[in-house]
């Protein structure tokens, strides 16, 4: 018996090499090649030309002016998760594919079980035929409440007939599942559980059930038989993705994938995974605190800088729509090395407490941050030192920003440099203080945009001072303002000498 041929395939991009790489010759990964066994050259060929298992990934189609197509708005769901939603872009869409990954127990299963159940309970009424015609089931995906019913023998009817919602499992039993929704309070719930982890069966209920949305929990454990590949492997990902792809654009169900993540944080399997789906989504927080945060890196049916900020409870994820609260330390009286941010994550003003800690280092002082970029603060210390007056050459610097978020717009810029120097002198900023603007190498502080949203949350949630670009500051009096004093500022040195006045 012939040995079958062996591939080393980098699981990073899906190239191939005949022997083993350190390094890949398609993404120069390391350590990324591993041992696959070839296809045969038959069915490889079968699955590649025109007509065969993939046509109906790119159905043909006349050319056409872009001007002579007609745009038309998708329309949305809300899945009954409102912070889920927003990173969505308002909610999820017919024929969408999401992928969601996520660090091992952080609550992806959870959100989605819960997304699930509120879909199909907001699912419409029944409504009733006309003579002769069976009743049709609830309309799946409906959320907006007092939605007219669909005419009967329209498109919409035959959505109406259509069966809820399919969770498919392929790392727990259905009991397990059940025993979950019951910790969560889940009760009476008519959410379909698949435990299966072959393709080809998937696919056939898929069919037979017909449902609105459909969840892959994960896509890192299906296989199909086309492959001798282990599931998990660069191939089964990126066949079964493919073959679930083009499920849901021919039937306009929508599908979510849910995948694994490597000890990098990054999605476990080739990255054209990512460019094959719609949406990708990222759950991001430890797994020792309550909250957790989902940040959109790409989303063809919305904004990717927006991000949803959820709770952990006993019963499951609840969105948190003050976010600013769990952001923000509460001290008795205010101490030294700590700033208030207005910082933007989407459409969303938020405030963020920044903290540092100015100590004497050794010969080698270290420069340490944590939810702010490490190499920014290098140049920020440059600039404070160049255009300041202010020296750190010989100390430790630590830079935090306060609850596990990640910030990387440079509007932290002033808001970190007046952390550190409170802490370099050992006095506190005043009270209700609030800074935000980006920092230049000149020593210039560079306008943020949005920048009168930023202040009307500021004032909003009882700040009364404000330190801003001087373009960020308001050319007129607004009630929005009402309590808040802000001083505009055009450069690094007037903005700490600013600052001291202020003690």
């Amino acid at each position: 018996m012939a040995k079958d041929k062996t591939l080393y395939t980098c699981n990073a991009c899906g190239a191939t090499s005949p022997r083993w790489l350190g390094k890949c010759p398609g993404c120069g990964a390391w350590n990324s090649l591993e041992e696959t066994v070839a296809e045969p050259a038959a069915a490889a060929g079968g699955k590649n030309r025109l007509g065969g298992a993939f046509a109906a990934l790119a159905p043909s189609a006349g050319v056409r002016p872009l001007a002579e197509i007609e745009a038309v708005d998708v329309a949305r769901t809300p899945t009954g998760q409102g912070e889920l939603d927003r990173v969505l872009g308002g909610g999820i869409v017919e024929g969408q594919v999401v992928l969601i990954g996520g660090d091992p127990g952080i609550g992806k299963s959870t959100l989605l079980l819960q997304a699930l159940d509120a879909l199909q309970r907001a699912q419409l009424p029944s409504v009733e035929p006309p003579p002769g015609r069976p009743k049709a089931a609830k309309a799946p995906g409906t959320g907006a409440a007092g939605a007219a019913a669909p005419p009967w023998g329209s498109a919409a009817c035959e959505a109406a007939e259509r069966g809820g919602m399919l969770y498919v499992t392929g790392e727990e039993s259905g009991a397990q599942v059940a025993l979950r929704a019951r910790r969560l309070g889940i009760t009476g719930s008519q959410v379909a559980v698949l435990a299966e982890i072959q393709l080809e069966r998937i696919l056939a209920t898929l069919a037979q059930q017909q449902p609105a949305v459909a969840v892959i929990d994960s896509i890192q454990t299906i296989y199909s038989d086309q492959l001798t590949s282990a599931p998990g492997s660069v191939a089964q990902v990126r066949e079964c993705a493919a073959h679930l792809t083009r499920w849901a654009k021919a039937s306009g169900c929508a599908v979510v994938l849910v995948g694994h993540v490597t000890k990098d944080g990054q999605l476990a399997g080739p990255r054209v995974l990512e460019h094959m789906v719609d949406t990708v989504l990222y759950f991001e927080g430890d797994t020792h605190s309550s909250f957790r945060l989902i940040r959109a890196i790409k989303n063809r049916f919305g904004a990717v800088n927006e991000i949803g900020v959820f709770a952990m409870t006993e019963r499951g994820l609840k969105g948190v729509s003050n976010p600013s609260a769990i952001f923000l330390s509460q001290h008795a009286q205010p101490v030294p090395g700590s700033c208030v941010l207005v910082t933007l994550e989407g459409t969303r003003p938020m405030l963020v407490e920044i903290q540092a800690l100015v100590d004497t280092g050794g010969p080698s002082p270290r420069r340490l941050s944590v939810g702010l970029e490490r190499d920014r603060l290098a140049m920020l210390l440059a600039v404070l030192h160049q255009h300041a007056g202010v020296a750190t050459g010989d100390q430790d610097v630590f830079v935090n920003a306060v609850g596990g978020v990640r910030i990387s717009e440079p509007a932290a810029d002033l808001a970190a440099l007046l952390s550190i120097t409170s802490s370099l002198r050992g006095k506190a900023l005043p009270k209700g203080f609030v800074a935000f603007g980006e920092v230049g190498l000149a020593g210039e502080v560079r306008p943020a945009p949005r920048g009168q949203e930023r202040l009307k949350e500021a004032a909003k949630l009882g700040f009364s001072v404000a330190v801003v670009p001087r373009a960020n500051a308001p050319k007129k009096t607004d009630k929005a303002f009402e309590g808040l004093t802000i001083h505009a500022v055009d450069r690094v040195d007037e903005a700490i000498a600013l600052v001291r006045g202020l003690d």
